[in-house]
């Protein structure tokens, strides 16, 4: 159902009990004026005024003897003398639960503070050390990742003060998950790992643990070693740690962003990473009022 719908339903369950019932018992308005409910309450008491003069004499009727068929055409009639109130309700929800979605986040996040930003088993890179940081959750097979890898050699080369954190979160196949092990260890190497990175991103086919074994030998380890210790609890625990920091932040695709308490779901482009950066900066959100 859509937002303008449940709108619409709210309105209609609100304007019926109104009838019988709002001069008696009209609720208070709440302080949040930018709350559904606060624009609910609008409606009811822009219904109320234009019923006073129409309907002063008239008996009042219980609420609960009101036929639909008596209802839907007020409730129609009120909505088409004024369609913009579906409108401004939409908004007002829209703006609720984005709210909402925002606090969610920040708790989620502030609980997991330390896994998401400073876990030993992750890979940073760029300034360690810089003012800004974003998190990549990543899969070697996802398509958006690939397309997405510009993006990231952008923000590196040209941002001395950004730092980079990459997750391996391997959900979309086996291959991924093999793909992702090799690439733990990698990382826990004296090796370029970026170089690895952008070998399997640029790859042809489908990323496994032969493409990442002959992208580490390429950079001079040894591709029977890491097979062997591909599978110890180590390696094991740095990707069940990605997995739950997704779990506990509802994070179900790739590639997916942090940026201070947001969640970024998507390739949204380098010049939207851009912003968020520079809205860090600017006042400690990924937007910033005026």
């Amino acid at each position: 159902m859509s937002r303008v719908s449940i709108a619409l339903v709210a309105l209609a369950g609100i304007l019926a009990g109104a009838l019988g019932y709002s001069q008696l018992s009209k609720p208070v308005a709440q302080t949040d004026t930018t709350s559904v409910q606060a624009m609910i309450d609008s409606a009811i008491a822009a219904y109320d005024a234009k019923r006073q003069g129409a309907e002063a004499a008239a008996p009042r009727q219980d609420v609960a003897a009101i036929s639909q068929d008596q209802i839907n055409p007020m409730i129609e009639s009120f909505l088409m003398a004024d369609p913009t109130i579906l409108q401004r309700m939409s908004v007002a929800l829209d703006t609720k639960l984005r709210a909402e979605e925002k606090a969610k986040a920040t708790s989620a996040i502030a609980a997991m503070q330390n896994k998401i930003f400073n876990d030993p088993g992750q890979v940073v890179l760029g300034n360690p050390d810089g003012d800004v940081t974003l998190v990549e959750f990543f899969d070697y097979n996802c398509g958006y990742c690939r397309s997405a890898l510009p993006d990231m050699a952008a923000l590196l080369a040209e941002d001395p003060n950004l730092r980079v954190v990459l997750k391996e979160f391997p959900i979309l196949s086996n291959e991924s998950i093999d793909a992702a092990r090799v690439a733990v260890l990698v990382s826990d190497a004296d090796v370029d790992y970026w170089s690895f990175h952008e070998a399997l991103f640029t790859s042809r086919g489908k990323v496994d643990k032969q493409t990442a074994l002959d992208a580490a030998a390429g950079l001079g380890l040894s591709p029977v070693n890491l097979e062997l210790e591909m599978g110890t609890p180590a390696v094991s625990q740095t990707i069940q740690t990605s997995y739950e920091i997704a779990k506990a932040l509802n994070i179900t695709g790739t590639p997916t962003y942090i940026i201070g308490n947001e969640i970024i779901p998507g390739a949204i482009g380098v010049d939207e990473l851009r912003s968020r950066i520079a809205n860090m900066r600017a006042c400690g959100e990924t937007a910033c009022d005026g």
